[in-house]
């Protein structure tokens, strides 16, 4: 079996480019390995990306949870599984820990809902490890301040604030799940940190 890695943290931590490098060091190692993210992930998940992000949209936020966990059902079914099973690590920009943090966190849905939205959808998958990379709003607000907004970007401050509160709050919760990662560092040193936490994790060298 594959590992599953998650990546999560607010906007403007650095997700995407710390998925790359790691991914370039487990190649490096000889592992086979996929990058993907969420909402997205595959044609049917894209879609429904699409309808999450747009700046006009005004969804209820049970709604919301919800089509995160269409989407997630067809990334997981599709695309994670099947990686996993035939031995593929798979790392995942977000997954259900963002529902968590925005969704319950940030606009109020409870969270019996949420655990009750995963049962159904994905069942007892969880990620293997999840690095939470951490930054204050502020910072990770500046980083994305110049790049085209999507509409979680565009909430405003207190909204971020909770979302951000939500998170530790599960790194809190689930330590041996969850490690906490500063990413207001400088990109070679979070990537150094993170490759620690997964070598320790793993065993690899």
């Amino acid at each position: 079996m594959g590992q599953l890695i998650s990546f999560e943290g607010g906007d403007g931590a650095g997700k995407t480019t710390q998925i790359a490098r790691l991914a370039n060091w487990l190649d490096g190692l000889g592992v086979p390995v996929i990058r993907t993210r969420e909402p997205g992930g595959t044609d049917e998940a894209e879609a429904i990306r699409t309808l999450l992000v747009a700046q006009k949209a005004d969804w209820d936020p049970l709604a919301e949870a919800m089509l995160h966990y269409a989407a997630r059902r067809e990334h997981v079914e599709k695309r994670i599984r099947p990686a996993l099973t035939s031995g593929t690590w798979v790392l995942c920009d977000r997954f259900y820990d963002s529902t968590i943090a925005y969704q319950c966190y940030g606009q109020g849905v409870a969270l019996e809902d949420e655990s009750a939205l995963r049962q159904f959808a994905i069942g007892a998958l969880r990620p293997d490890l999840t690095l939470l990379l951490d930054i204050p709003v502020a910072a990770g607000r500046d980083r994305t301040r110049d790049r085209r907004q999507s509409r979680y970007e565009e909430m405003n401050n207190d909204l971020h604030l909770r979302v951000r509160e939500g998170f530790l709050a599960i790194a809190h919760r689930e330590p041996e799940r969850v490690t906490i990662i500063d990413a207001a560092e400088d990109p070679e040193s979070v990537a150094a940190a993170v490759r620690a936490v997964v070598a320790r994790r793993f065993d690899l060298s």
